[in-house]
Formats: C-alpha cells, structure tokens, sequence
C-alpha cells in the first residue's frame, strides 16, 4: 500500500516509521526544507522518503506521487492545511482513503465528506473517550467517527446486570445496522461470532449508525443507560 503522509512533525514520523515495519510504501511531504535536511541526514525513520514541498499546493503536492497513493493521512499541526490537504488529495487526486488529524477539538464539525476526509482523529476527543471508558461502566462511549459521522465505533462495558449479560450475540437481535466487531474480556480480545456469550464487565466494541445507536444502547445496556461522545 503507497500512503502519503502530510506533515514531518512528530506525529508524521512515528506513523511512517510503523507504516513502513508493516511493509508499505511512505512519502512524508514536509514543507520545512530545513526538517526535510535533518531527516534525509538522519535516515530516519528508514525506509521513508521524504519530499519537501508545501501540500497545500497541488502542483507541489503532486510531486509525492499522490494520484497513485492509497491513502493520505493530513497530519500537520493546522487544521487549515489539513483541511486543504484534505480536499486535494479527494477532488484532485481522487485518493480513496484521506484520514485528517484534528489538532482543535472546535474544529471538528468541519472534518467531513465535504473536505474530502473518510476519516477524521481528534486526539482531545478521543483521550476524552478513552478517560471516560475507564469509568463508565453500563455508558456507550463513541470512540471514533467516520464517513462524516454516517458511522460510529463506540465501546460499552457491559454491567452485572445487563440486558445482554449471559445471551449470545445471535439470540441479543441487535439492529441490522450495527455489528460487534470485538469483545475484550480478562485483557483478552475476542472475535465475535453467533455462540458468543457476552458477560458482566466486557468491554464491548460495536460499529453502528446514528440511526441504529438507541437500540444498539438499549439492547446492550439497558433502556435507562447514558451515552458519552468523543465531541
């Protein structure tokens, strides 16, 4: 897979440095020549190729061989640029896969199809989720959002007593728009299938749709339980 990286910062570098120990294929486009210099000395992360040029610019941005990438990841510290980078890479470059970093929470809303983001990562949000995962047992906490919010990864950590405490996932009827994509039990994830049975204190992982998030939370925790959002 070839994937675009915009922005050297920080968070560029280390997405590149894994990026590439899992076999793929990383440009990091940076506009500071100077950082493009230090890494190109550096040799680091290996295996990354950088190229300086400003990705708000398309004849620039093409440089990075963005009509052939798989996925473009707007990871710059301005949700400006990121938000431009983000248009390109779709309207110009017809990238299928744009993922957009959201560095002010505020900012959010305008992460969307719109700017041509599928997925958008606000860190505030989600270390907000994530706190309130660790203490919001029988609450559907959303972890992340995509497609512009069509779609919703949220986790629920199952009570004692739990609708869905001792049935399996076949027999729970969870609306056709929502599936259990993993369970996390005694520090182990386990793959979901029909026969599983779901117990009091499984960290339940579930991908639904607006529409689908009522009954999703009734079904699992019960018609009285709360909802958090990562916005």
């Amino acid at each position: 897979m070839r994937v675009v990286i915009a922005g050297g910062g920080n968070v560029g570098t280390f997405i590149a440095e894994d990026l590439v120990k899992a076999g793929h294929d990383v440009v990091i486009v940076e506009v500071d020549a100077d950082r493009v210099a230090e890494a190109l000395a550096a040799g680091e992360p290996a295996g990354v190729q950088w190229i300086a040029a400003d990705g708000c610019e398309v004849s620039e941005f093409a440089r990075a061989g963005v009509d052939q990438a798989d996925v473009v990841a707007a990871v710059t510290g301005d949700d400006e640029d990121n938000l431009v980078i983000s248009l390109l890479a779709k309207q110009e470059f017809a990238v299928p896969r744009v993922v957009a970093r959201v560095n002010n929470p505020k900012n959010e809303w305008m992460f969307n199809e719109m700017w041509g983001v599928d997925v958008s990562v606000s860190t505030p949000h989600l270390l907000t989720a994530l706190v309130e995962e660790a203490v919001s047992v029988g609450s559907l906490v959303r972890l992340l959002s995509f497609e512009g919010g069509r779609a919703r990864l949220s986790e629920a950590t199952l009570a004692p007593d739990s609708p869905a405490n001792g049935k399996d996932l076949a027999e729970l009827g969870l609306p056709r728009d929502s599936t259990v994509v993993a369970i996390i039990r005694d520090d182990h994830v386990i793959v979901p299938r029909g026969d599983t049975v779901l117990r009091g204190g499984d960290e339940v992982l579930v991908l639904t749709t607006p529409d689908a998030e009522d009954d999703v939370v009734a079904t699992l925790l019960g018609a009285r339980a709360t909802r958090t959002t990562e916005s």
